[in-house]
C-alpha cells in the first residue's frame, strides 16, 4: 500500500509590522514534495484557511524547484484543503514546510495542534523544517507533556533570523523550542542540518529540507 504524506501549510501571505510578503518557501516545499513523489507516496496539502496556500517563489532556477513548479504540486497548493477537514487516519507522516508564513498562523492553531499530537500519539512521523517547527511549540501529547520536551530538535536559529527577518517575526523559534524543554541544536548558519529523534524529524533552514524528507523516508521504509 502506498504511503500517504500530509503537508500542513500556512495560509499567510504577509507578516510583520512592515507587511513583508511571505508564503510557504519554495525550496522547503518543492524538495520534500519531489522526494516523496519519487518514492511513489501520495501527497495531500491542507492549509489553515483552505484554498490558495501562497508559495514564496525563491530560487526558481533550481532544477528540483523547477520540476515541482511544472508538476501537480502548485495546483494542490492553489486548491488546498482546510485543516479542519483532515482525516488523520489516512496518513503515515505529516510535514510542515517553513518560510516566514507559518510563524503567523500555525503556532496557536488548535486544529494543527490536534493533527500533530494525534499523528505522534498514533505512532506516525511528524516532521518540519526551518520556521516550520513553530507548529510544534504548543503541541501537547495525550499525557499532557509538550511534544518537543526532551527531544532533539532543530529549526531556524537566532543567528540566521538576525541575518534574515528579525523585525518581521514576533519571537525567536530557537528560544521558543528551548522554553518547551526541547534539546535544541544548530550548526553554521545556512548549512544543511537535520535531526531524527524517534518519529520526530526537524531541519534547520532551507538547505535542510531535502535531508528532512530523506529522514522521513528512512523511517517509513525502515
Amino acid at each position: 500500500m502506498k504511503k500517504k504524506i500530509l503537508f500542513v501549510v500556512s495560509s499567510t501571505s504577509v507578516i510583520g509590522p512592515k507587511k513583508r510578503r511571505t508564503g510557504n518557501l519554495l525550496p522547503e516545499v518543492a524538495h520534500p514534495y519531489e522526494a516523496f513523489k519519487k518514492e511513489g507516496y501520495d501527497i495531500d496539502v491542507y492549509s489553515v484557511k483552505g484554498g490558495d496556500a501562497p508559495i514564496e517563489l525563491v530560487e526558481q532556477e533550481d532544477p528540483i524547484n523547477q520540476a515541482f513548479l511544472k508538476g501537480e504540486g502548485p495546483g494542490k497548493f492553489k486548491n488546498s484543503g482546510r485543516v479542519e477537514d483532515v482525516s488523520i487516519d489516512k496518513y503515515d507522516a505529516v510535514f510542515v514546510p517553513g518560510g516566514l508564513a507559518p510563524v503567523a498562523d500555525l503556532p496557536d492553531n488548535p486544529t494543527v495542534q490536534k493533527i500533530l499530537s494525534t499523528m505522534y500519539d498514533k505512532g506516525n512521523v511528524v516532521s518540519a523544517v526551518c520556521h516550520g517547527p513553530v507548529c510544534l511549540i504548543n503541541v501537547k501529547l495525550s499525557d499532557g507533556s509538550y511534544l518537543v520536551k526532551g527531544k532533539k530538535v532543530t529549526g531556524f536559529s537566532i543567528t540566521e533570523e538576525f541575518d534574515y527577518a528579525r523585525e518581521d517575526v514576533p519571537f525567536e523559534l530557537e528560544n521558543a523550542l528551548k522554553e518547551r524543554g526541547a534539546d535544541y541544536s544548530c550548526i553554521t548558519p545556512w548549512k544543511a542540518y537535520s535531526i531524527t529523534d524517534g518519529r520526530l524529524v526537524t531541519g534547520q533552514n532551507p538547505a535542510s529540507a531535502q535531508g528532512v524528507a530523506q529522514r522521513v523516508i528512512t523511517i517509513l521504509e525502515g
